[in-house]
This record gives structure tokens, sequence and C-alpha cells, in this order.
């Protein structure tokens, strides 16, 4: 089996800490980002115990920031080992209910973009020079928001869906591939913090076809299948995951 160098923004929590442990079950070596220190050691201390020693290393980086960007690349890169895969994972719905003013909704979309798509964007183009050519697996995640909204969120998703079609048509004629996966209602995760109430997620599964949320863990599985060497010819796509939430988009 060959080990691969795996990149995960926001892999602390949730979807990307479900991401990295797919990746290190198949002895993959993970590198966490995201903005807490405390949270990301955490998670390397867990998939170390879990995958064997050294299966995890992290750095904590606001990933909006270009000189953070850059200093996390740094850290990723110091070794020359290449880079085999790279999920962008970190953002969330991070705007403020606006009041109707000019202002507040300039700060609401300002606000998701920079978490949702500066993110993505800063680091991939960071690290792409450092992929591995031919094989590297880029995979984005996008929301099923990208589709339907909210307005700012759902446009910074959007957004996304948009950088994945441009990154694969730059990249294919390297041998890179770049998808996107965009979930559903995903449960065990601190995205809807304190929204997540049983009537607010009674209302979410309510809209599925399957009657339940979605795990992180079987988000992770699609990303994880998206980077592999048999999804090589598989590039340029946006992957729907929400229980039939939307049917057939």
């Amino acid at each position: 089996m060959i080990q691969r160098r795996v990149v995960v923004s926001g892999g602390g929590t949730g979807i990307g800490l479900a991401t990295a442990h797919a990746f290190a079950a198949d002895g993959d070596r993970v590198v966490l980002l995201g903005r807490r220190d405390d949270v990301l050691r955490k998670a390397a201390e867990e998939l170390d115990a879990r995958h064997g020693e050294s299966t995890a290393t992290w750095y904590a980086a606001d990933l909006s920031v270009p000189e953070q960007v850059t200093a996390a690349t740094e850290f990723i890169a110091g070794d020359e080992t290449p880079v085999d895969v790279v999920v962008a994972n970190a953002g969330g719905n991070v705007a403020p209910s606006h009041d109707g003013t000019l202002e507040s909704v300039a700060d609401s979309y300002r606000r998701n973009f920079d978490a949702n798509v500066l993110t993505a964007v800063l680091l991939t183009e960071a690290l792409l020079p450092h992929l591995r050519r031919p094989g590297a697996r880029i995979v984005q995640v996008s929301s099923i928001a990208s589709l339907r909204g909210p307005g700012s969120y759902g446009g910074s998703k959007g957004w996304i869906n948009t950088y994945t079609y441009d990154l694969a048509q730059r990249l294919g004629p390297e041998g890179i591939t770049a998808n996107a996966v965009a979930p559903g209602f995903v449960g065990d995760t601190e995205f809807f913090g304190d929204r997540a109430t049983p009537e607010f997620i009674a209302s979410r599964v309510s809209q599925s076809l399957t009657g339940r949320p979605g795990s992180p863990a079987e988000i992770a599985a699609a990303i994880h299948y998206l980077s592999s060497p048999e999804a090589g010819y598989i590039t340029g796509q946006l992957l729907h995951i929400n229980g039939g939430a939307a049917l057939g988009r």
C-alpha cells in the first residue's frame, strides 16, 4: 500500500475529522488545518491513537488571510514531500442575521465569502506547486445550499462549484483531478451550533427521502473515493449527497 500525504482544512471536527480518519485508515499521513490549535491537537492525538503514531500533524491558521496561508504552506511543504490530496473543507455559515441595511447585507456576504471562498481558493492555489504530478486529487466541499440558498452562504458555496470546474480544466492536462461534494443535512457536526434544536433537526430531516440526517463518515467516504486512484477518470464533477433532498441536481 502506498502511503499518501493528505491535507484537510477544517480537519479538527465533523466532516473534516471524519475525512482524516478515512485516509488514516489506509495508512496515509494527514495534515490538519484549522483556526483552533487546541481542537487540532486533540484531533491529531485521536488519529494517532487509533491509526498509529505520527499519522497526523496540524497547523493552526486563518486560511482567509494570505500571510497565514503562506505560513501553513511552508509548514506542509517544508520536507519537500509532494501533496497527494487536498480536501478544502474549512468554512461554514458565519454571517449573522442582517438588519436589512446595506451595510449589514454587505458584511454578511463578505464574511461568508472570506470563510468559504477564500479559505478554499487560497489554500488550494498555494498548494498547487506542491501537488504530485500526475495523480494528485483535489476535493472541494460545497453544499446543497449552493443550489437553493440561503443567500450569502449559498452564494459562497456556488462559487466553490465554479472554482472546482475551473481547477478541473486547468489541471486535467497535468493528471490532477478536481471535484466537489455537496452535502445536505449532516448530523454530529458543529455547523448549526445553537440552531440545532430538535425541531430544527426534524425540519431538515423531513426534507430527505431517507428520513434521517447524513453522517460525517458518509461524506468522508465520498471524498475518499473521489481521491482514490480508481477515480482518476472523474473530474469537474459536483457530487450531491443529500438523501434525496434535491433530486437529480
